[in-house]
């Protein structure tokens, strides 16, 4: 199975195709009932906290098309705007508050990228080096919740979901502010951004243009840790909610825009599906085989200390994440690395929060970084331009791993304020 999944990877097939491919050959070698790959597949994603994925999907499009997220880039850059590097930390800032109701990094890309890497190359900023700042910074979207591979996460290995979303603002807020800090740092030093501050709106103002946008975050997750409404249903009420404001309160969106907004929406949400119907396939046949038991005992075996497991762990999932992506690895290894972890006294929560991170960074490393991608695309550049003008942003958010991989309370201390 692995090595059908390895070689179709090589003939660049979709990562769905080659997880279900690789789970046909299984089913072959394994004489199983060709029905059992139906049954598995649909009670994948017949799962009720799966449904949020849609909706936080179409949020993040009505907010794009609704001016929700152009009022958001105002609202940050009167905050950080007025110093040099201004327009990138504005950049970094605006993820962090998209990914309070996206829960896609994805459509964070999209969203704000349209906005700031046109601008950022205005103002001078290579065109490369803004895709790049743009794509780590998009990935603030799966790390500050809601987060769509955090539901992913908590229904794969039994985890509460709203555990693992306040657990998520720590690490989201130590990558957002070293982020914010290197490019400060690499703007004084290049000597770009000293025009940072143009055209930029008062604190006041911007706060009172972008009011019903900073409204939608507090609304949602005040919901969701008030009690008032469960991580699935927030991100219905994130559509009302965006809908509304774009329809009726900006009226930036029309009748006619909800056709392309929801086929887009429809379409991003069947593919994420299909990896997570597939993927469920691949991982009852690998759990059928024993596989989980035996790497989680060679594990035990070679890795004897719970510091020397994080490493290991950190290190697979990093090269994991660049070949494979991020829903499709924690649906499949989630269950097969939460046991392991809790053998060695690791809080499933904390090793939710460790593995999201990290897979995360799959999506800013070649050569399946979705962000990536994203990014090249609206910046319109090939991908080897943006490659050598990422290392130092993965490196920074590596440097944050090791901090939330090895100091627990980063991300717990919030978790056991709230719920203990």
């Amino acid at each position: 199975m692995l090595l059908t999944m390895v070689l179709c990877f090589a003939l660049t097939i979709s990562v769905a195709v080659s997880i279900g491919l690789s789970a046909l050959v299984g089913i072959q070698i394994s004489n199983v009932n060709m029905l059992i790959a139906v049954k598995e597949m649909f009670s994948s994603i017949n799962k009720f906290p799966l449904a949020a994925i849609p909706f936080f999907i179409l949020a993040g499009n009505l907010m794009e098309t609704g001016g929700i997220s152009r009022r958001l880039v105002e609202f940050a850059k009167s905050l950080v705007g007025g110093v040099q590097g201004g327009l990138p930390m504005t950049c970094v800032l605006t993820c962090m508050i998209f990914a309070a109701v996206s829960g896609s990094s994805v459509a964070t890309t999209f969203a704000i990228g349209a906005i700031l890497i046109p601008a950022l190359i205005k103002h001078g900023y290579p065109t490369n080096w803004a895709a790049a700042l743009q794509a780590t910074s998009a990935e603030l979207g799966v790390i500050i919740p809601p987060s769509i591979p955090m539901i992913l996460y908590g229904v794969s290995a039994e985890v509460s979901i709203g555990e693992l979303f306040i657990a998520g603002f720590g690490p989201g807020l130590l990558i957002g502010l070293a982020l914010m800090a290197y490019v400060w740092v690499r703007c004084r030093l290049n000597g770009w951004g000293r025009d940072d501050g143009e055209g930029r709106l008062s604190v006041g103002a911007a706060t009172w243009q972008a009011g019903w946008a900073l409204m939608m975050p507090v609304i949602i997750l005040g919901g969701i840790y008030g009690g008032i409404f469960t991580p699935t249903e927030a991100s219905a009420v994130a559509v009302f909610y965006a809908l509304v404001v774009g329809l009726v309160i900006y009226r930036e969106i029309r009748i006619a825009d909800l056709v392309a907004i929801l086929r887009k929406s429809v379409v991003s949400s069947a593919v994420i599906m299909f990896v997570i119907a597939n993927a469920g396939l691949f991982a009852y046949l690998i759990t059928r085989a024993g596989v989980p038991d035996a790497i989680g005992q060679w594990l035990k075996d070679v890795l004897q200390h719970p510091l020397l497991f994080m490493l290991g762990v950190n290190l697979a999932l990093f090269i994991i994440g660049m070949f494979i992506e991020t829903s499709a690895s924690i649906i499949v290894l989630a269950p097969i690395l939460a046991p392991v972890a809790g053998h060695f006294g690791i809080d499933p929560v904390h090793f939710g929060i460790v593995m999201v991170v990290n897979l995360a960074l799959g999506m800013i490393t070649p050569p399946f970084g979705v962000n990536l991608f994203a990014a090249c695309t609206v910046a319109r550049i090939s991908l080897d331009r943006i490659v050598t003008q990422l290392i130092p942003f993965v490196l920074v958010v590596l440097a944050c791993l090791t901090v939330i991989s090895y100091v627990p309370g980063l991300s717990l201390a919030l978790r056991d304020l709230v719920y203990k």
